[in-house]
């Protein structure tokens, strides 16, 4: 990516090639690098990529975050906040407040993200007493927009095409992927991962990015190894049936977002899995999704005796 930088930069400077040509080979490329890049990031923060050299470890996210636009407190924010809370009420990035197959409560959902996790993540952070993470999350962000400032002041269009544009356009995919895996909520059950979360199979995305699709498995199990989530998931697909999972094939995350946003029920239908095996219409199949994107306002939680308030 820093070859690529420089690439661009130097082609821009000496006018080598029209703004618009450099900036779609590059942008072309850091769309095909970025998913997994954050995807091996995503792996790393919940097992250790480098055992014997900490401080490597703590340092290359970081560094990635720089060159890729990734939110600079995407590990406290992620590790802090997202699994700590599970989709629940006190999670930011909770979707159980909105309708979830409508593009502008998604557009709400994003600009609340995009414009005050500046102020809410390390809010929460301290609230929680993780102080340390809550300081990460501040200086981070502000050293990824100090870094743009500079970029954008040393050559404005290396520094909208380079930093300024991959910094907005990863964060609303981010949160587009997000909303497509916490899409259906099965308020019926116990919020155990399978009730709050969904998983993909059988795609391409999965075979690029570490097997992200398997995200009931994931929220069941948060250190288990990527290599071993299809395993896991054939291995418990009776209990993901019991349980009332939302599993499709074929599709990944953004794919289902964009399908709800359109309405196109028909297709996801089509793509839904029947665990059980047993006959189910896609009329019943599209009846049962759209009760699962109804906002959620209170959540009966089995066999803990309260109420969780999703708002």
């Amino acid at each position: 990516m820093p070859l690529l930088m420089a690439a661009l930069f130097t082609s821009l400077r000496a006018g080598w090639a029209p703004t618009w040509v450099a900036g779609a080979v590059y942008f072309a490329a850091w769309g095909w690098l970025t998913p997994p890049v954050i995807l091996m990031l995503h792996c790393t923060m919940h097992r250790p990529f480098m055992q014997r050299f900490k401080r490597l470890d703590k340092l290359h996210p970081w560094v990635m975050t720089w060159l890729f636009g990734i939110p600079a407190g995407y590990r406290e924010h992620h590790m802090g906040m997202h699994h700590a809370e599970d989709n629940m009420g006190d999670d930011l990035s909770s979707t159980l407040r909105y309708q979830r197959d409508s593009f502008l409560h998604f557009l709400a959902y994003f600009f609340r993200f995009f414009f005050l996790t500046l102020f809410t993540l390390p809010a929460y952070l301290f609230r929680k007493g993780r102080n340390k993470q809550g300081r990460r999350a501040v200086v981070g962000e502000l050293l990824h927009m100090a870094l743009i400032a500079l970029a954008l002041g040393l050559e404005w269009r290396f520094g909208l095409i380079a930093f300024l544009l991959p910094f907005v356009v990863c964060r609303f995919m981010m949160m587009a992927g997000n909303w497509g895996q916490h899409a259906f909520i099965n308020t019926s059950r116990k919020n155990n991962g399978i009730a709050n979360s969904i998983t993909c199979i059988n795609s391409g995305y999965n075979r690029r990015c570490f097997n992200d699709g398997y995200h009931i498995g994931h929220h069941m199990k948060a250190s288990r190894h990527w290599s071993e989530l299809p395993g896991d998931f054939l291995a418990n697909r009776e209990a993901y049936a019991k349980a009332g999972a939302i599993v499709f094939e074929g599709l990944d995350f953004f794919l289902v977002s964009f399908l709800l946003w359109t309405k196109q029920y028909r297709t996801l239908a089509k793509r839904f899995v029947r665990l059980d095996g047993a006959h189910r219409s896609d009329a019943e199949v599209i009846a049962l999704l759209k009760e699962r994107v109804k906002p959620v306002q209170a959540w009966e939680v089995e066999g803990m005796g309260a109420t969780q308030v999703a708002a």
